[in-house]
C-alpha cells in the first residue's frame, strides 16, 4: 500500500491565479497589494491594531523580542514544551530564560509553575497554544497582573492556533502581541511565512520602524517627514507579495479548510475512542470554553517504550507518524543558557509519551481508517510483546 505522509500541503482556492497576478502586477517584494489584503483580513478577524507579515513565525518572534527592549538581567518565561524558536528569539536579544512546565490537560503553559518562577526581573511570559487549543489564559493573566508596579508582557506564540478561540475571543488577541506561522505544516500556509499581530496602538509606529530595517520609511510615505533615514535597530522581515498572494487564497478558504480538518479530527476520535482505555492511551482534551483550530491529532501512550515501539512499527508500515518535542530545559543549549535550572516533570512525561498521527486537509477517510487500524494493532502488539 502507498505510504501516508505526515503532512501534505494542498491548493485550496485561487493560489496560482493570485501568484500570477502578483507577478504580472509588478510588485513582488514586501508590502504589495496582496500583503495589504492579507493584513486587512487578519486585522478584522483578530481585532488587531495592526498586522505585519514576516518571512516566518521565527522572524515574527524576533520582531516581538526587539519590541520588548530587553536589557541585561531581564528574564523571559517560556514553556519547555515548544519549538526552539519560541525561546531562541528572546535569547538573541539578550534575555535570560526561565523554562516553565505545562499543565497535563491542554499541554499549555502551567500558570502555577509560572507563578513560582516570577520575580522582579521577569519582563515577559510566552504562551503557546499547543495543537491549536487555547492554554489557560485567565490563569496566566492573573499571574502576570500580580506583581504590583511591574510591567510583565504576555506574548502569544499562536503558530498552531489561528482561528481558534478562548471563551469566544480569538487566540492571539490576549497578549501585548502574538505571532503566527504559515509554514507548509500549518493549517494555512505559503511554504514559509509568518505574522506579528499587534494588539496595542502604541506599538505600531516602532514595530514598522524595526520592520523597515530601522528606518522611518513608513513616516516618510505617510508624509510625516520629508526624508527617511536610519533611526533604530531593525532587520528585513517582510514577506514577498508573491507568497502573500498564495496565502490570501488559503485564508479566503478558511471555513472549508477548517471544516476538512475538523472532519479528519473527528473521524480519528470516533475510530480510536473505543480502544484508548483498554490500551492505556489518552486522546486530546479540549475544554468546553475553547474552540480549537484543528491543527493536529495526537495520542498519549502509556510510556516512552510503548510510544517508541508503536512509532517505529507505524513508520515501518508506511504511516509517517512523529512525536513532539525534545524538552528545551534538558537540551544541550537550553541547559547552558537557562537563568537557573527548573523542574518540568509534566513536560518530561508528555514528551516521552506523545505520538502525532498524519494530519492534513486532503487526508481521506480510507487513509484515516487505515492509520487508526494500524495504530491500534501496533499498540496491541507492543503491549503483548
Amino acid at each position: 500500500m502507498p505510504a501516508i505522509p505526515f503532512n501534505a500541503p494542498s491548493l485550496v482556492g485561487d493560489e496560482l491565479e493570485y501568484m500570477e497576478a502578483a507577478v504580472r502586477g509588478g510588485h513582488t517584494s514586501a508590502k504589495g497589494p496582496f500583503t495589504k489584503k492579507v493584513v486587512e483580513l487578519l486585522r478584522e478577524e483578530l481585532g488587531a491594531a495592526d498586522v505585519l507579515l514576516t518571512t516566518s513565525c521565527t522572524a515574527a518572534l524576533e520582531l516581538s523580542a526587539m519590541l520588548l527592549d530587553i536589557h541585561p538581567g531581564d528574564k523571559v518565561v517560556v514553556p519547555s514544551f515548544t519549538f526552539v524558536t519560541t525561546a531562541l528569539a528572546f535569547v538573541r536579544e539578550g534575555a535570560e530564560l526561565l523554562f516553565a512546565d505545562i499543565e497535563p490537560v491542554t499541554l499549555g503553559l502551567d500558570p502555577q509553575h509560572v507563578a513560582e518562577l516570577m520575580d522582579d526581573s521577569v519582563r515577559a511570559v510566552l504562551a503557546v497554544h499547543y495543537a491549536g487549543v487555547g492554554c489557560d489564559l485567565e490563569g496566566l493573566q492573573s499571574v502576570i497582573a500580580e506583581p504590583a508596579g511591574q510591567r510583565v508582557d504576555l506574548i502569544e506564540d499562536n503558530a498552531h492556533g489561528l482561528f481558534g478561540s478562548y471563551r469566544g475571543r480569538p487566540l492571539g488577541s490576549f497578549g501585548r502581541m502574538s505571532t503566527l506561522s504559515f509554514h507548509e505544516t500549518k493549517n494555512f500556509n505559503c511554504g514559509e511565512g509568518g505574522a506579528l499581530i499587534l494588539n496595542r496602538d502604541s506599538d505600531i509606529d516602532r514595530a514598522h520602524i524595526l520592520y523597515d530595517k530601522g528606518t522611518n520609511r513608513r513616516a516618510f510615505l505617510n508624509g510625516q517627514v520629508d526624508k527617511y533615514s536610519w533611526i533604530d535597530k531593525g532587520s528585513s522581515f517582510g514577506l514577498a507579495d508573491t507568497l502573500a498572494a498564495y496565502l490570501l487564497a488559503q485564508l479566503e478558504a478558511r471555513r472549508s479548510v477548517l471544516a476538512k480538518r475538523r472532519a479528519v479530527y473527528e473521524l480519528y476520535r470516533s475510530l480510536l475512542e473505543p480502544h484508548v482505555a483498554r490500551l492505556g492511551c489518552r486522546l486530546p482534551i479540549v475544554p468546553v470554553d475553547r474552540d480549537q483550530a484543528y491543527h493536529m491529532f495526537y495520542i498519549l501512550l502509556p510510556d516512552k517504550i510503548t510510544r517508541d515501539r508503536t512509532l517505529r512499527r507505524l513508520n515501518e508500515e508506511g504511516i509517517n507518524a512523529t512525536f513532539h518535542y525534545v524538552p528545551l530545559h534538558s537540551s544541550l543549549m537550553g541547559s547552558k543558557i537557562a537563568a537557573r535550572a527548573t523542574d518540568c516533570p509534566v513536560t518530561d512525561d508528555i514528551s516521552g509519551r506523545i505520538l502525532r498521527l498524519p494530519f492534513f486537509n486532503g487526508l481521506d477517510d480510507s487513509s484515516v481508517e487505515r492509520i487508526a487500524e494500524r495504530f491500534v494493532a501496533a499498540v496491541e502488539r507492543t503491549l503483548s510483546s
